[in-house]
């Protein structure tokens, strides 16, 4: 079982940046595709980005250029760098984590954190 616990959420200014933790609980962790997804009120929850053990990484067109998914496996911790925010990233941001080619279907969720971008 692995737990994951995600950190970094808040309330932003458009065009401010944010920068999301998440911490797995095994030392598995280099194991697995970690990834992000987000949830916005009355909408499905989407895919973010991921990223594989060796860093290959896999990036929704609405955040290319913007975001920068990253992981430390010594840490068991991966990352998501958030700049030029929009009202529209406001969600909550979920970390998961998965196995197998992209995209990967998560096996294991975080509780999930509240982005807000709002002036």
């Amino acid at each position: 079982q692995l737990q994951l616990v995600e950190s970094g959420g808040g309330l932003v200014q458009p065009g401010g940046s944010l920068r999301l933790s998440c911490a797995a609980s095994a030392n598995t962790f280099s194991l697995y595709v970690m990834g992000w997804y987000r949830q916005a009120p009355g909408k499905q929850r989407e895919l973010v980005a991921q990223i594989t053990s060796g860093g290959s990484t896999n990036y929704a067109d609405s955040v290319k250029g913007r975001f920068t998914i990253s992981r430390d496996n010594a840490k068991n911790t991966v990352y998501l760098q958030m700049n030029s925010l929009k009202p529209d990233d406001t969600a909550v941001y979920y970390c998961s984590a998965g196995v197998g080619r992209f995209p990967t279907s998560p096996l294991y969720w975080g509780q999930g954190t509240q982005v807000t971008v709002s002036s």
